[in-house]
């Protein structure tokens, strides 16, 4: 996808990760994407191969990749992780959540109110207006976080502590079921 602000991925070889900055004013040149590159380096520090984020508009234009096209190509190229950042808030064209959950699979509510509780606890009483979402759609792990540089640094002091373990869990072979007849 052309829309990779770096594409030398990481030195490490752990489970494949993607960042998908969504901010239409960064998508078109206006000013360079401030949240992407934090993730991308957080989840090369967690061990995770990541290469640089993917920046998409919060509507597209013609011709534009959209959210939900990254999205599939993310799943198709086999992430384990995605965390996009950017379009949770209250005004008409943050869709992130929306086109997000119209991936279907299973919502993981613990991790957004975590995030959320993290953004309050450290002195940001809007972070309960972010409206992310965390979902597992089969083996892999998206969450929706907002576009300040703030929010996403108290989100990487929760994301640190559960996101090799929730991807892990996601990757591991079903257990045999017995079945009582």
């Amino acid at each position: 996808m052309s829309g990779h602000a770096d594409d030398a991925g990481s030195t490490e070889t752990g489970l494949p990760a993607r960042v998908i900055t969504v901010s239409t004013r960064a998508a078109r040149g206006e000013y360079a994407d401030r949240t992407g590159p934090v993730l991308v380096a957080a989840l090369r520090g967690l061990g995770f191969d990541t290469p640089g984020a993917v920046v998409v508009p919060d509507l597209a234009s013609a011709g534009e990749v959209t959210l939900a096209a990254a999205l599939h190509e993310a799943l198709n190229d086999g992430a384990a992780v995605i965390l996009t950042t950017g379009g949770t808030g209250l005004s008409p064209d943050d869709l992130t959540p929306e086109i997000t959950a119209r991936l279907g699979g299973r919502l993981v509510p613990g991790i957004p109110e975590a995030l959320r509780a993290a953004g309050v606890a450290a002195g940001v009483p809007t972070a309960v207006l972010s409206r992310g979402i965390a979902v597992a759609v089969g083996t892999t792990l998206i969450v929706n976080l907002p576009g300040s540089p703030g929010a996403v640094t108290d989100a990487l002091a929760v994301l640190a502590e559960v996101l090799p373990h929730a991807a892990a869990e996601l990757r591991r072979p079903p257990q045999p079921r017995i079945v009582a007849v």
